[in-house]
């Protein structure tokens, strides 16, 4: 969250209650549809690049129109990937493989500022690394019992600063945290 030349890397997702970001085959059935307004618009337009895992693009694909406008996306997948289909959406897409670091430092070398970290395997591998600087995290109110969740194992306590929590009418609950450094 620095201006220092530093690249920041935040997250913004929703979850149900009980901490899945999806049904365990990737359904999303569960999140509001359409334009529901709690905070991403905002959230959006503070940044721009994008990085989501490869899992997470499928998904957007199937999706009618391509969901990120004109904002860069860099897909994280080591396989072949094909992005003409998203291009053809008029998408900014481009794809990129390794290690978080080495992400951050090939986004930071191409001046990239500000990127929304999205997908939960790529979420857990940037807070890993220690470059996740802000969460965002909305809780939907449904319990799903199982899924895909929004944080696996990690190899230490990642501590966590509330910075606020908004209630929306629709039941939304959002709360953004800073992460602490280690």
């Amino acid at each position: 969250m620095t201006n220092n030349g530093k690249v920041k890397f935040s997250v913004f997702i929703g979850t149900s209650v009980d901490g899945f970001i999806a049904r365990a085959g990737g359904e999303l059935d569960f999140l509001p549809e359409g334009p529901e307004e709690h905070g991403y618009t905002e959230f959006m337009a503070g940044v721009d690049t994008l990085v989501i895992g490869r899992g997470t693009y499928e998904t957007v694909m199937g999706f009618g129109a391509w969901a990120y406008g004109e904002k860069r996306v860099v897909v994280l997948s080591s396989g072949k990937l094909d992005l003409a289909k998203a291009r053809e959406r008029g998408a900014r897409v481009e794809q990129m493989s390794g290690e978080p670091k080495e992400i951050a430092a090939k986004l930071k070398a191409s001046g990239t500022r500000s990127v929304y970290v999205d997908g939960g395997v790529t979420i857990q591998r940037f807070l890993r690394a220690g470059l996740i600087g802000r969460m965002i995290i909305t809780r939907v109110p449904v319990l799903i019992g199982q899924g895909i969740p929004l944080f696996g194992t990690l190899e230490r306590d990642v501590k966590l600063k509330h910075v606020s929590t908004k209630a929306y009418p629709s039941g939304l609950v959002s709360t953004e945290y800073q992460v602490l450094p280690r």
